[in-house]
């Protein structure tokens, strides 16, 4: 019996209007380079409701995390982060710190930001992927979780039986 993968969290930067479609290619491209199972999406509040970012997480069956901007700009990153995202949101850094805070004290990041390249038209996503170093990782500061429900019937992205979560964490 093959031993899962590590425990996931993607942290996603995105644009206003950034397409579903261009998140998930982003996303599925970093966790085939990382390998694992991905539990959570993760974003700064400001994209909460983003549609793109939150039917990524529908498809993929997981919560969509969010952080303060305030929580994100005290997560060192590599590169120190943008300033267009500091401009745009408040803190220098979404995908790599919000993986980081999502995963918890001790996280790893395993995929460094990288940009979205939609066929047509400049990336309008970023994403991060980090580890959890414990069982279910840890919590810190007190993020905001987003449920996102399931559509009826079996998700084409989701293993067969695994169900949107239901806690709230």
């Amino acid at each position: 019996m093959t031993a899962p993968g590590p425990v996931l969290y993607v942290g996603v930067g995105a644009g206003r209007g950034v397409a579903e479609a261009e998140v998930l290619a982003l996303v599925r491209a970093a966790l085939a380079e990382a390998g694992g199972t991905v539990t959570a999406l993760a974003t700064v509040e400001a994209k909460a409701a983003e549609p793109g970012l939150v039917g990524a997480a529908r498809r993929l069956g997981v919560a969509l995390r969010t952080f303060s901007a305030r929580e994100l700009s005290g997560v060192r990153v590599p590169g120190g982060g943008s300033a267009v995202a500091l401009n745009a949101v408040g803190t220098p850094s979404v995908a790599e710190a919000a993986a980081l805070l999502a995963a918890g004290p001790g996280a790893q990041l395993l995929v460094r930001k990288r940009k979205s390249a939609p066929p047509a038209g400049p990336s309008r996503a970023t994403c991060a992927v980090a580890s959890a170093t414990g069982h279910h990782g840890a919590e810190r500061g007190r993020p905001s979780v987003i449920v996102v429900p399931s559509p009826p019937g079996p998700a084409p992205d989701r293993p067969r039986g695994r169900t949107a979560p239901k806690e709230i964490l």
